[in-house]
């Protein structure tokens, strides 16, 4: 009688080791950024700027700290999505902007203001259904679709933008500010301005450091799905510090499961879906992108408080990190599941299927 014995390889078992790779806390513009915590936004909208173009509405907003003014673009896209844009004002060099992803540039529609006074602006387009509110101090812009608020921008207080810089060897102004939203005081060598060690590796930047970032408010939703390629569950999972879902394309052979690393391919779009609505976040940018996810209660009370008047319902925010570029998201209104893989495919010819 011969006897034969099963031998079984786990994927797990060949694991390459981590060590290799970076993880959150080895990416220096993770944790700078890591650095503004939630709370009042540093940018103040300038609603004396804004200018109503055929296809947008231009306006800018400056950071209250280092006095730095961004640009601000919306626009309307046909289909019942909306473009958001930002960039500096006057950059030292132009920015990095993806190329080749869009199938066109996509037709918009033209905005109107439909109410303007002291510290709000509210932008109607042909779909009157959806209305656009921005408040200047802090910045932040509501999308509202047929009187409910379905996605909320820089609800945190989390916008964060560094500006290009001459190297310092040829900086005239000995007193000149970090033009960043934070660590004004922190040691500009220790966190990795201007060169970046990993391993055998260094990465010199000519003009210091330009990372980006925004958090979004998902008002309602407690489950969101998107940003392959990653070995984990369709539904995503909240993040914690140093546990983001991390988008940097890695061919790595026997990839941990359950982890939010990278592995062959970066896709940042993502989706949140609840009973009446789903609404979905392309993030357009090519450069390494840490996404973190919250979902939580969310209290709706009116004032003056009244507990028989409270309601609880689930909010997520999600927050976008990126090493480089500006800032361009297509905020994808739905509402249901198909006109989410439809307007997706509008913009970029890829079909997504139910």
């Amino acid at each position: 009688r011969v006897l034969k014995r099963s031998v079984f390889f786990s994927v797990q078992d060949e694991a390459v080791d981590k060590r290799s790779f970076k993880n959150c806390n080895h990416i220096a513009f993770y944790r700078r950024q890591k650095l503004l915590l939630p709370g009042k936004s540093l940018y103040q909208g300038l609603l004396d700027s804004v200018t109503l173009c055929n296809d947008s509405v231009k306006l800018q907003i400056i950071n209250e700290k280092n006095k730095v003014p961004l640009l601000v673009e919306i626009y309307a896209i046909d289909g019942n999505i909306f473009r958001l844009k930002i960039n500096e004002v006057s950059p030292l060099k132009s920015r990095y902007e993806v190329p080749d992803v869009l199938i066109k540039e996509p037709a918009t529609q033209r905005l109107s203001i439909a109410q303007k006074e002291t510290g709000i602006l509210v932008l109607t387009c042909a779909n009157e259904d959806c209305k656009l509110h921005i408040t200047a101090n802090p910045f932040q812009i509501e999308l509202e679709s047929k009187g409910e608020t379905v996605l909320s921008v820089n609800t945190n207080g989390l916008l964060y933008f560094e500006h290009l810089q001459p190297p310092p060897q040829i900086r005239c102004d000995i007193s000149y500010i970090l033009q960043c939203s934070v660590c004004d005081s922190e040691n500009q060598e220790d966190l990795d301005l201007w060169q970046e060690e990993f391993g055998s590796f260094l990465d010199i930047k000519a003009n210091g450091s330009s990372s980006i970032g925004l958090d979004f408010s998902l008002h309602g939703c407690e489950h969101v799905y998107g940003i392959p390629e990653h070995a984990e569950t369709l539904l995503l999972k909240n993040t914690s510090d140093d546990d983001a879902y991390r988008l940097f394309n890695l061919d790595v052979y026997g990839h941990k499961i359950h982890d939010k690393m990278g592995i062959y391919g970066s896709v940042p779009f993502l989706l949140a879906h609840k009973p009446n609505r789903t609404s979905g976040i392309f993030w357009l940018n090519s450069s390494e992108t840490l996404v973190e996810i919250n979902t939580k209660a969310h209290v709706l009370s009116r004032s003056p408080p009244d507990i028989t008047k409270q309601r609880v319902v689930p909010q997520t925010d999600v927050r976008w990190m990126s090493e480089s570029g500006i800032i361009d998201v297509f905020l994808l209104m739905g509402p249901t599941p198909f006109d989410i893989f439809r307007q997706y495919a509008q913009l970029t010819g890829i079909i997504l299927y139910q």
